[in-house]
């Protein structure tokens, strides 16, 4: 039987040379070839440096340099020059060995696929998917059937009523009941706005994307709106964490990870902590806004203006060098039920886990915060700023509540329309302003620790003041123009 060697895949003179320095200064024990560890440097792959530096620590500066070196030869990434030499040789290997029968024609996946990504045809169908899976499925089924259904008759008729009666029966003390079941009460706010309100909402939402990504349209959707996502400053690669967004912010800017440079990882944070609004949010706004298709219409422009705008302005200041775009497109298939229910819950367990103990925790603090006096003077000071904008005051709690989350304080906003406080032009600002409003505690943790404290604290000083003036001016506009809602 005779022997086979693999003959190593060569790439240009720049590339083979910064490969051959890199092997003569490895001297540690990998596990795989030197050379496979110098394309790994070479493509900035953390783990294997972090390796490098513990095995190679007296050679590691001359490495990096190496690598400095080569990087800066390329006007794309290493990794990019690598991925397409390999390509290269894949299909010289298969032209050269594989005989294919000749295609009759594209089949329907194929001409689907197509369609998809072409700017004619890829708008009509993405505006399609939104308003089946978005409107109809999250907004109408979720947020208003299964939301009307569990917050009027299970919380409102069986549950409330019962556990209340239970509390003041055997609860004597005022101040304790108040803790349960008061206005700020722990099961009548915060178990009743996580069960009720949110989590039909986002459960609708996480099977419409698990639906949406097992069939293969993310990747396509990526490339239809790449060339948006050049505007300002990105690429089609930020689809994946701007659609997860709309499910969970703080997943999303984890998810921010897979951009290419860090550049495009801080203008992508700065504008899902600014203008994404999450699944609840989102639940929330088609919910009170879709009797009126004009202050549906006007919310979504506001909204998708402000993206606009900021993301052009933020490609603009920050620096960095533009990156290329590359995808895998895979094909179009059906979406797998199993995988489709396996997906959902595991999102639905991490949110769950997630926003359940922050409610707990909020309505405590709120409830410490009406006892101790506290949450007035914070809401009286919140006061000037919503009438600024020509909201009621009372507007100013659901403000707070978006202190805590972002879903919490939609919640807030649903209540209040219930209620018949807000109705109107003031609706339509106040869903605006708390869209754009700032980043919740979780979401705020999580730029924390992805971004930095600096980059972390700008982008939520810029978005304070940014989302009330733009509620200044979008009421400004209406009133002055005489919009009736």
């Amino acid at each position: 039987m005779l022997e086979t060697r693999a003959v190593p895949l060569k790439y240009d003179e720049a590339l083979e040379s910064a490969l051959s320095r890199i092997e003569s200064l490895l001297k540690g024990s990998y596990g795989v070839s030197r050379r496979a560890i110098g394309l790994l440097l070479l493509q900035g792959d953390r783990q294997v440096e972090k390796q490098v530096s513990e095995q190679d620590a007296p050679s590691f500066a001359g490495i990096q340099g190496i690598v400095a070196e080569a990087r800066a030869r390329y006007n794309q990434p290493l990794s990019y020059v690598i991925a397409l030499r390999q390509q290269h040789e894949v299909k010289r290997i298969l032209s050269a060995t594989v005989t294919a029968k000749a295609k009759v024609g594209a089949g329907f996946a194929e001409r689907l696929s197509r369609l998809m990504m072409s700017p004619i045809t890829g708008v009509p169908i993405l505006i399609i998917v939104l308003y089946l899976c978005l409107y109809q499925f999250v907004g109408v089924l979720g947020a208003q059937v299964a939301v009307k259904y569990i917050e009027d008759t299970i919380f409102g008729e069986w549950i409330n009523p019962w556990v209340t009666e239970l509390v003041t029966t055997y609860v004597p003390v005022t101040l304790v009941q108040d803790l349960f079941v008061g206005e700020f009460g722990i099961i009548t706010l915060g178990v009743r706005y996580t069960f009720a309100l949110i989590l039909p909402i986002v459960t609708t939402f996480f099977i419409a994307f698990s639906i949406i990504e097992d069939s293969g349209y993310l990747p396509r959707l990526a490339m239809l709106i790449d060339r948006v996502f050049k505007f300002i400053g990105l690429t089609g690669r930020a689809v994946i964490p701007m659609v997860l967004g709309f499910g969970c912010d703080t997943m999303a800017t984890i998810v921010t990870r897979t951009q290419e440079s860090k550049r495009e990882k801080v203008i992508t944070t700065l504008l899902l902590a600014l203008a994404i609004p999450c699944s609840a949010q989102l639940g929330v706004v088609f919910a009170i806004l879709s009797g009126n298709v004009m202050a549906l219409l006007i919310w979504v422009l506001a909204v998708f203006l402000i993206f606009l705008l900021v993301g052009y302005l933020a490609g603009k200041v920050i620096p960095g060098e533009r990156s290329s775009f590359y995808m895998e497109v895979p094909p179009l298939r059906w979406p797998k039920l199993s995988n489709v229910m396996v997906k959902t819950l595991a999102r639905l367990q991490w949110y769950f886990l997630e926003v359940f103990p922050v409610f707990i925790i909020a309505s405590i603090l709120l409830w410490a915060g009406k006892l101790t006096g506290a949450f007035d003077y914070i809401s009286s000071g919140l006061e000037p700023l919503v009438r600024f904008i020509g909201l009621p005051p009372e507007t100013s709690t659901i403000f707070l509540y978006g202190f805590f989350r972002r879903d919490f304080g939609a919640a807030g906003l649903y209540d209040l329309n219930e209620a018949g406080i807000l109705v109107g032009v003031p609706l339509v600002v106040s869903a605006v302003t708390l869209t754009l409003f700032v980043p919740c505690i979780a979401q705020f943790s999580v730029m924390v620790k992805e971004r930095g404290v600096k980059t972390a604290v700008a982008i939520a000083l810029f978005i304070f003041p940014f989302a009330f003036l733009v509620g200044f001016v979008l009421n400004w506009a209406l009133t002055s123009l005489g919009v009736s809602l």
